[in-house]
């Protein structure tokens, strides 16, 4: 998809200014945007003259993408710095002459559906997702609610390094609170449910992380009719995914068994991923989640060529019940922005991640973690079944493990693959696995770490290839 940013917006972005914009900032010797906008340390990098800038060159941005209109939304999760950094970006934006919508707390699949459903030009989420409450991120959304493309991107990077031109300007925009328009997204997750959709009868444990579906999600589920118990519901960013969450099952699945529930689900801090627990306290990820709704769509015939996109991580029994189904499953680098690229290119309605990041394109373009868990709840009282059952009647896990193995130095996690010991490492566990297993390596797109995972037929040999692995990463990266 080729947008008019992109094949003008840099001979655009000259005719806009600020008078306060007059210097260019200190950028990191890295790419300023990861694989899901810009993450980092509040305080740090992501300070308010930062975001002062970024708000006003994502301004300029915005205005060459767009053909008409001057709004752009804001939203936000509850972290502690979330405020400073939205309200410095929104005054950004207004020094660029763009109004600014601001939501408060919504999930940030609601900002790229407001942003896609309105006059928005585009959309900014305030949010740095599973990563702990000293953390945040901002990530952006163009007209048609999809995160910026990495042309987009490098465009506002231009301007922060100072590589784009500007000239006088004085027109001013202003900031309004929107906080309605949230319901309007809880509305619309609703309407993408099937005809007469009701969860009476259903008790559903929720844990919301302390995180931005605090409020929306048990208002959506109680309007449907279910039972809800709420873990971790108020917004606090002293404690956002902070043991809890889609990262810290224990708790979610601990209720789900006390509470005799027959489903849990455990949203990470922005709410666009969801895993759910079953009433035994298991834990069904998003390939078993993929799986399911798959099938539904396979057999209500709106799964073009029956694929599903989703990444290197999903596992080996997933992929293999999928074929015998007589379904095919394409793999993507991790990230949702590569499962979704895949998706336009092959026509494909439905992807996602093992990390529950799951992507319809018969609902919206956005991982949305909140509608996600309202059709796997929908599909259970379609079937009057239990998300036991379906796991039980499914398929067998590959044993997978995935360790972090933490390296500050930036350089060491770039340049891993050049690592001739480590390289080494690999092959030999690869050669020993043979079809029997996987293995990955990789830097992570958010976080100082590398990702090691190993995916064997035995938990002993998962076990054993992932320790001598992260012992080389960790003495030949670790220094």
């Amino acid at each position: 998809m080729v947008t008019s940013l992109e094949r003008n917006g840099s001979s655009r972005l000259s005719s806009f200014a600020s008078p306060f914009a007059q210097r260019a900032i200190s950028l990191p010797p890295t790419p300023l945007f990861g694989t899901d906008g810009i993450r980092g340390k509040a305080g740090q990098l992501l300070t308010a003259p930062f975001a002062l800038q970024l708000g006003f060159w994502a301004g300029i941005a915005f205005k060459s993408l767009a053909t008409m209109g001057n709004i752009v939304i804001i939203g936000q999760d509850s972290r502690n710095s979330s405020d400073m950094l939205s309200m410095a970006m929104a005054a950004g934006l207004n020094a660029a002459g763009l109004d600014v919508w601001h939501l408060g707390l919504c999930p940030t699949p609601c900002v790229a559906y407001l942003t896609h459903h309105t006059d928005a030009i585009g959309g900014i989420m305030i949010s740095a997702s599973h990563n702990p409450p000293e953390d945040n991120g901002i990530k952006f959304f163009n007209q048609k609610g999809l995160k910026i493309s990495p042309k987009e991107a490098q465009l506002i990077e231009d301007g922060l390094s100072g590589q784009t031109h500007e000239t006088e300007g004085e027109q001013w925009g202003k900031t309004y609170h929107h906080t309605d328009c949230v319901h309007r997204y809880g509305q619309f997750l609703q309407s993408t449910l099937p005809q007469n959709s009701h969860f009476q009868g259903l008790k559903v444990v929720l844990d919301l992380a302390w995180g931005a579906a605090a409020q929306i999600a048990p208002q959506v589920f109680q309007s449907l009719g279910a039972e809800v118990i709420c873990l971790h519901d108020q917004p606090d960013g002293d404690r956002i995914n902070v043991n809890c969450g889609s990262t810290h099952l224990q708790p979610l699945k601990q209720s789900v068994v006390e509470h005799q529930a027959q489903i849990g689900f455990a949203f990470d801090g922005d709410a666009d991923r969801v895993i759910a627990v079953d009433r035994q306290g298991r834990t069904v990820d998003g390939d078993y989640i993929l799986y399911f709704w798959g099938k539904a769509l396979k057999e209500a015939e709106k799964l073009p060529n029956n694929l599903i996109i989703g990444t290197v991580m999903a596992n080996l029994g997933f992929e293999r019940a999928w074929q015998q189904l007589g379904g095919t499953l394409q793999r993507t680098s991790v990230g949702d922005q590569h499962v979704q690229a895949q998706m336009w290119e092959t026509g494909a309605m439905l992807g996602g991640e093992q990390s529950g990041h799951i992507l319809c394109h018969h609902h919206s373009y956005s991982g949305d973690g909140l509608q996600t868990a309202l059709h796997i709840a929908a599909l259970l009282q379609q079937n009057q079944s239990c998300l036991a059952n379906l796991v039980n009647q499914s398929f067998q896990t590959y044993p997978q493990i995935l360790r972090n193995i933490r390296i500050e130095d930036a350089h060491r996690r770039r340049y891993w693959q050049d690592c001739d010991l480590v390289q080494t490492a690999i092959a030999t566990a690869e050669s020993a696995m043979g079809t029997q297993g996987r293995i990955l390596v990789r830097p992570s797109g958010t976080e100082p770490l590398i990702r090691v995972m190993v995916e064997a037929a035995s938990q002993a040999e998962a076990d054993h290839w992932s320790d001598y692995l992260v012992k080389v990463v960790e003495t030949h990266l670790g220094g």
